[in-house]
């Protein structure tokens, strides 16, 4: 590979970094042609980009970005593969069910919305991520109820008051 060629790759990977919010970098070495294949088109339909990376070019295309991406590129040994997606769990999500058939990907790191996770072990913590809609739609929930308690409760109270007045009416 060229100068210019590495120089290429380096801007490229600079501006998908730049433009992608959630970044995991996974281990799939070992994984048969067969278990690749499988891992790619599962990927595809959960809508998550996979790449595989070298590690130096990777490295300068994070020291190049404006992120900060803090301990991830201390992570880059061995063989590395570069996931992206919208949604913040969906990566850990589709690394999970995938483990269910073989024992790799392995995480090595990931960057969701500024935050960094390193190891294998917070693949769990990583699946459990609610995403941006998820969390509106939590606090646009929560929100609603107390309003909605006080509804009912000037509704029914309203009619609790009436069937009181008719009654004391109907005794006199």
């Amino acid at each position: 590979m060229t100068r210019e060629e590495k120089a290429t790759v380096i801007e490229d990977l600079t501006a998908q970094l730049a433009e992608n919010s959630t970044i995991y970098l996974a281990d799939i070495s070992g994984l048969n042609a067969t278990n690749t294949s499988d891992l790619r088109r599962a990927c595809f339909k959960a809508n998550v980009k996979l790449a595989v990376v070298k590690n130096t070019l990777l490295a300068k295309a994070m020291e190049a970005s404006d992120k900060e991406f803090g301990e991830l590129p201390e992570v880059l040994k061995g063989n590395t593969s570069l996931m992206f997606a919208e949604v913040g769990n969906a990566p850990a999500k589709l690394i999970k069910n995938f483990r269910k058939k073989a024992d790799k990907p392995l995480l090595k790191g990931a960057f969701v919305e500024e935050a960094i996770y390193i190891g294998d072990e917070n693949l769990d913590a990583l699946v459990s991520i609610k995403s941006k809609e998820e969390m509106i739609g939590e606090i646009i929930g929560l929100l609603q109820s107390p309003a909605k308690n006080v509804i009912s409760g000037l509704k029914s109270g309203g009619g609790k008051l009436a069937g009181i007045i008719k009654t004391l009416s109907e005794r006199e």
